[in-house]
């Protein structure tokens, strides 16, 4: 499967860009309908880019420099493409759209892990949870492009491309910062530290994985690749991998977030007041 819808075609043949829109519609238009449990597989990885594209967000017109804010904003528009992406397909198996998804479920039905979700603290600690995430996500969607369900694997192809830049600019900000000054190495290491005990989610191998052998990906098969990369990161960077027993409740059931209210009261207000406007 490809995402060339007859506008977005056009569109490619034309050199014109083809939006995370015009591939939200394919998938909506393509006729393709998710299973229940690979809905569920696709919100579990569209709800994480969701989170982490608001998270981001916040960055605009406050990040250290103005190449720097560009550049966060870039990757928080990605991460809401693939977010977008996932979530219309995981919508056709309830007959609902990627709006409802985003906009009309309640805190403890998303299915994020909460390393997303937490605050961006400072620039050291924003670095740290994108280089975590950001290798995570590489190596999951380096492996998802062979699911054998066509709308994943080609979601996961468009995905992988631009998060292969995300993680080299997470890497080379944590080389900058754990290299700069005493006080840059300083932050920069304490984001990590911060961190550290929310990594252990990312890998669990929650349902229904268990289920779609063939089409997903065990979390698990992730961790030792992504934690190899990352540490290599962080040991040339001149700082060290923390060593922290992993946060209760790594189960993406909803329960244990902190975070997640406080992202969706900003997130969901509008469509809640006006539920169907359009602009």
């Amino acid at each position: 499967m490809s995402f060339a819808s007859h506008d977005s075609a056009t569109k490619q043949s034309q050199g014109e860009a083809i939006t995370p829109e015009d591939i939200a519609e394919s998938i909506a238009g393509s006729g393709a309908q998710a299973t229940e449990d690979v809905a569920r597989y696709a919100l579990i990885l569209g709800d994480d880019s969701l989170m982490l594209a608001q998270r981001l967000g916040a960055w605009i017109s406050r990040a250290p420099e103005l190449e720097e804010d560009i550049a966060l904003a870039n990757i928080a528009l990605d991460l809401l493409g693939h977010a977008r992406f996932l979530l219309t397909y995981a919508a056709s198996a309830w007959g609902k759209t990627e709006d409802d998804l985003a906009y009309f479920r309640d805190e403890e039905e998303f299915r994020s892990c909460r390393l997303v979700e937490q605050e961006n603290g400072d620039f050291g600690k924003t670095i740290a949870r994108q280089l975590i995430f950001s290798f995570y996500a590489h190596e999951l969607y380096s492996r998802l492009v062979n699911s054998s369900d066509a709308t994943l694997a080609a979601i996961a192809d468009k995905a992988l491309r631009e998060v292969a830049y995300h993680q080299d600019h997470a890497a080379q900000w944590v080389l900058r910062l754990g290299m700069g000054t005493e006080e840059s190495a300083r932050r920069m290491q304490a984001g990590i530290d911060q961190l550290w005990p929310l990594v252990e989610e990312l890998f669990a191998d929650v349902e229904p994985v268990g289920r779609l052998e063939g089409v997903a990906v065990a979390p698990s098969s992730l961790r030792e690749p992504t934690l190899d990369r990352i540490t290599e990161v962080i040991t040339d960077a001149g700082l060290t991998v923390a060593e922290a027993p992993p946060a209760y409740g790594g189960d993406r059931s909803g329960r244990y977030s902190e975070q997640r209210g406080f992202i969706l009261a900003e997130m969901q207000v509008l469509a809640r007041q006006h539920p169907g406007a359009t602009w």
